[in-house]
């Protein structure tokens, strides 16, 4: 398994699930996984791809626009 150093989501509430990221240097891979199990279903994406799953999710992708 795995060892890796999760980061919160700053958009994360108190009693929400919540969203973590781990990137270990240097990321080859960005890590997401979800907090009602962080240890389970782990999602990798490349460096790139994370910077534009973000720019989507901001409304700033090319679906976004």
């Amino acid at each position: 398994m795995l060892d890796h150093s999760w980061q919160k989501s700053s958009y994360c509430g108190q009693g929400e699930s919540c969203l973590y990221v781990s990137a270990p240097a240097p990321a080859k891979t960005i890590h997401l996984t979800e907090s009602g199990d962080p240890r389970g279903a782990i999602l990798g994406a490349s460096p790139g791809a994370f910077s534009a799953l973000l720019s989507a999710v901001k409304g700033r992708g090319p679906h976004g626009a």
